[in-house]
């Protein structure tokens, strides 16, 4: 693990390195990848902005944000968001983290498809999701120096992230259909998959036991 990326150092605290050995341990190098991306780039976009955060808890939350996509913390029927903010509360714990901050983690990661939302809440619950939706949709790249960008990619290299991003959704979208209720994900699991169980906001509205 470098000890800075871009200018932003990696934190090397007790729970930074058992955060990333979980997450080295459960996930694909690219999703590994991903979640690295994720807090450099939301670190470079709030130093830029000269924003005070807490950078243990931010990186802690960014490496454990997609818990929620791997199968050994996959559950039946919960957002992936939920699943992974629960997997990383019980690993947390476990390591003794302190209540506060571990709800903090649990935020961050349980919001950080919320756009519009985690934004609002405290540094470290936006900079992960800042983070995480500029390396999923390129929101806010403009902002990332030319060199900065180059010096995140050869440090943590995409190496087919598009792809398996969309197959990890439509895998969530087979699976556990109705957890993507009112769900991004649902858009892509009724472009792909015939008979997509999942009813949009309009069928639940139309079918709403009232008369008007």
């Amino acid at each position: 693990m470098p000890a800075a990326v871009a200018g932003v150092r990696i934190p090397d605290s007790g729970p930074a390195r058992q955060a990333v050995r979980l997450a080295r341990r459960v996930s694909s190098e690219t999703l590994f990848h991903h979640v690295m991306r994720t807090y450099v780039f939301g670190a470079l976009l709030f130093d830029r902005r000269g924003v005070r955060y807490d950078r243990e808890l931010a990186f802690v939350a960014a490496v454990l944000h997609d818990l929620g996509l791997v199968e050994e913390f996959r559950t039946p029927a919960e957002r992936f968001e939920v699943d992974g903010a629960d997997a990383a509360r019980r690993f947390l714990e476990r390591l003794g983290m302190p209540a506060e901050r571990v709800e903090v983690v649990w935020d961050a990661i349980a919001l950080h498809t919320s756009v519009g939302i985690a934004t609002r809440k405290r540094p470290e619950i936006a900079l992960v999701s800042v983070g995480s939706g500029l390396d999923f949709t390129g929101d806010g790249l403009e902002r990332i120096p030319s060199d900065a960008l180059d010096a995140v990619l050869t440090a943590f290299p995409r190496r087919g992230f598009k792809q398996e991003a969309l197959d990890t959704v439509l895998s969530l979208c087979r699976t556990k259909p109705m957890a993507e209720l009112m769900h991004p994900f649902a858009e892509v699991g009724r472009r792909h998959l015939p008979g997509f169980p999942v009813p949009t906001l309009e069928d639940l509205l139309l079918a709403a036991p009232f008369d008007e």
